[in-house]
This record gives structure tokens, sequence and C-alpha cells, in this order.
């Protein structure tokens, strides 16, 4: 994605030595360009800003800022908001520059304003690099450093494996309620808010993470590979005496490393039976059901000689929408497979995330409102099978016991920043169903400004 936009002619013009970047997909609003990250403000002091998770209290803060601060917002984003919030409260201190202390201030103060799930990065003209994690550490962030002979180079990302691919080293998590000041001359790390529940997202370790990646002290393949292990404990238990599968197969790619670890449990051979075409992008953050039916066939190919009069395990990561599910299913029967089982390494998932996940309306998930068998047969398997919600939780938690919990919330409806309601709920899903994206993103083109007259 990122090689599409940046060629190494484009990145030769970039002058300085500070700069953020961001990939992430929107999962409130709209897709349009005007939502596209960074967000910058130049008052006060110059600050762009980047920002992966979700506000749960967006609502509110849209109205401080109107009201209270006066400042104006541009967009539906959640992330334009935080940044707004940061620089409001660092106009505060009045000063012509400001210094370290003024922005752990600022840091604090959000910490009480914003709610929900938040890692943010951001430059201040002529300053430095500033980082933080929300208090409950939902979303990762983690900090590395390469020694240059022109002195330490330091670098914010979401994932260890982008700092190991540009040779930094002494990476470590940023901790939850945690702020860092990166200048020229040093860097500074405080706590600010010591947090109570303490939930990392656990969907992280499922689907979103490279598998070569370390996060919060969890190295994201050994937790896939446990999950395999206790899917194949859940597959037993399943089908029991009637266990007649042939063959495992992974829905590449990031259920493979839990499948191959599956298929040796249960002693069954582990085959690839779907070719991968590397040039379609992951059909879960595509826009619209459409599309990403569509682009399941594109991106994988079943071949023939590997189902053909044989039972099969599917193995996948996990089942939300069920489209690309369905679709894998029913590629899995052309090929000739007699029977298609499906599991997943995931429990089933029942309900909204709102935290930075794009998975928010009950109606949109499959799993939503019925059982194990209803699921099957809505997506065209002979059986599906979930992983148990605490077999998960340790199948990860065993490599760092001193967590002690993680967000399930979509598993369980949970939500560990307490403020989640059937209210909220519906108004989220109000904004964030396929309807009012595709609406708010048919105009994309748009910068998006807001200045339609205010309704009194």
């Amino acid at each position: 994605m990122v090689r599409d936009v940046f060629d190494e002619k484009q990145l030769s013009r970039l002058f300085g030595n500070l700069g953020i970047g961001h990939v992430r997909y929107p999962t409130a609003g709209s897709s349009s360009m005007s939502e596209a990250q960074p967000f910058y403000v130049n008052s006060p002091y110059g600050i762009a800003f980047a920002h992966n998770g979700n506000l749960t209290n967006a609502r509110e803060l849209r109205e401080f800022l109107d009201k209270v601060a006066h400042r104006h917002i541009n967009t539906d984003s959640d992330s334009e908001l935080c940044l707004n919030i940061l620089a409001d409260n660092l106009q505060k201190t009045g000063k012509f520059r400001i210094n370290e202390e003024d922005i752990f201030t600022a840091i604090r103060d959000l910490y009480q304003q914003c709610k929900g799930a938040y890692a943010c990065v951001a430059t201040i003209a002529g300053y430095g690099i500033i980082g933080f994690r929300d208090p409950h550490g939902i979303r990762p962030l983690v900090l590395g450093r390469r020694s240059t002979p022109a002195g330490n180079d330091y670098m914010l990302a979401s994932e260890s494996v982008v700092l190991d691919a540009l040779g930094f080293t002494d990476v470590e998590d940023v901790q939850a309620g945690e702020a860092i000041i990166i200048t020229r001359n040093k860097v500074s790390r405080r706590r600010l808010v010591e947090a109570e529940n303490i939930a990392h997202c656990i969907f992280e370790y499922v689907y979103f993470a490279r598998q070569d990646s370390i996060i919060d002290g969890i190295s994201v393949y050994k937790a896939r590979l446990s999950m395999g292990e206790a899917l194949a404990d859940q597959v037993v238990k399943s089908l029991g005496d009637a266990m007649d599968i042939d063959v495992v197969i992974p829905v590449p790619d990031t259920s493979r490393v839990a499948a191959l670890q599956l298929s040796k449990k249960l002693n069954i051979d582990f085959r690839e039976g779907f070719n991968k075409n590397r040039y379609v992008g992951r059909t879960f953050i595509m826009p619209g059901q459409h599309v990403r039916r569509k682009n399941v066939r594109r991106k994988l190919n079943a071949m023939t000689l590997e189902f053909n009069g044989k039972n099969v395990l599917l193995v996948d990561d996990s089942i939300v929408r069920g489209t690309t599910s369905k679709e894998i299913i029913q590629m899995a029967r052309d090929a000739g497979a007699k029977k298609v089982y499906f599991a997943s390494c995931a429990p089933a998932i029942r309900y909204p995330n709102v935290y930075g996940i794009d998975m928010p309306t009950r109606d949109e998930l499959v799993a939503h409102g019925r059982d194990d068998v209803e699921i099957a047969q809505e997506i065209g398997a002979d059986k599906v099978i979930f992983q148990d919600l605490h077999d998960l939780v340790e199948s990860v938690r065993c490599f760092n016991p001193s967590i002690k919990t993680f967000d399930t919330s979509v598993f369980d409806c949970q939500y560990v920043t307490g403020d989640i309601d059937e209210e909220y709920l519906c108004h989220l899903e109000g904004v964030r169903n396929e309807g009012s994206k595709s609406k708010a993103d048919s105009d994309s083109d748009c910068v998006g400004l807001h200045n339609n007259f205010v309704m009194q």
C-alpha cells in the first residue's frame, strides 16, 4: 500500500529529520481523502498528528471543541478531535515556546478528556516527536532505537516488525498511560496515569499483527501456535468419534501457523490448498460487501488436487461478516471437496468493536443472533468449530503472565472503558453501517470542509 503511494523519487523530496506516516483505514466517518491522516493544525506550534484507535466520547468532544474551545473541526474523523484536544491543551499555556513539562501536562489532561482506544504519534514543528498510548493500552505502540555515526535515531510504530526491518534495536512497548517526547537532545518517558483495567486488544494476536511481531512482550507467532493447539482440542470435542477429516488446509495467510500446529496435534496431513494472489489486499478491510465478495476469488485460487474427494478442515483466524468464509467454502466444494468443516482460531464474534476495528454493526456479524449450527448453514459449512474464549486468552497470556486481562469485547460484550451502552451502539451503527459509508464515500475527491449554516 505504501509503496504504491511513495516511490524513491517522492521520498527523496522529503527534507528534515522528523516525520510521521499513517496507513490505517477509517473505522468511522468515511474513507474520503479529507480523512486521510496525518492531520495538521498550524495553531498552536504546528502539530501533525496520527492516531490508531477510536474515541468513544467523540460526540461530547466535538461539542466541547465547538462551544468551549472554539476550534473548527473539518471532518467526521475522531482522530481530528484528538488532535484538537491536544492542541487546545497546549494553547492554554499561552507561551511563545513550550517545554517538556507543558507537553506532559497537555497529554495528562487529554487522558482525562478522551475515552476509548488511542495510540498516537505527533510532530511539533521545530521541537520533536511525541507518542502516547491510552490508559487501557488497547491499541499497541512500540519505541525503537537505531545507532548511526551521527547519533541515535528513534522511531515509534504500531508493530515491532517495522522497527526490525529498518535496523532499529532496543525495541520497547510504550506502556498504557505512558507518553514519550523525543527531541534532538534526549528522549523523555513518563507514565502519566495508572490504569486499573489494562486490556490489550486480543484481536491483534488473532489477525491484525504480522506473525513476526512482538506486542507487549508476547510473540505473535508463538501465540498463534498456541491457538492451534487449543483449537485442535475443540475439533476433537466437536467431532468426537465422527472424526473423518482427511486434510487440514489453512486460509492464507494469518491462520497458517495455527493450522500447522493443529494438524500436528491431530496427526492429520497439512496441505496448502489455496494459492494466494499477492496483489489483492485484505478483504476484511475492503469497503462494501459486494467488493469483498468479488475480491475473494481474485485473491485465492483453490487447487483441485488437494480438495477433490476429500473431507477437509479449513482453518481461518476468525469469522466476521461471513462473506469471505462463505466464498472460500464454496470454492472448496467447487474443487471437489466431499465435506467442508470450518474452524476459527477465534470465538464467535457476536458484538461490535468500538476500539478501532472495522466490524461495527451487529447486523453485519454473521454470528450475531445465531448459534453454531445456524452459522454453519449461513456460510455453507458442514460444521463450524470455534475457539473457546478462555483457551484463546490463555493461548496469548501464557507468554506474559503479568498481563491479567485482554480486550475481548467482540466475543463477550465486556467493554473495558465502561462507557458503552445500547444508545451508543445504536448511534455508532447508524454512522458506520455499509449504507452510511457508501453515501459518505460517494464524493471522496471533495476536501470535506463543514461549511454549512449551523441550525440553532
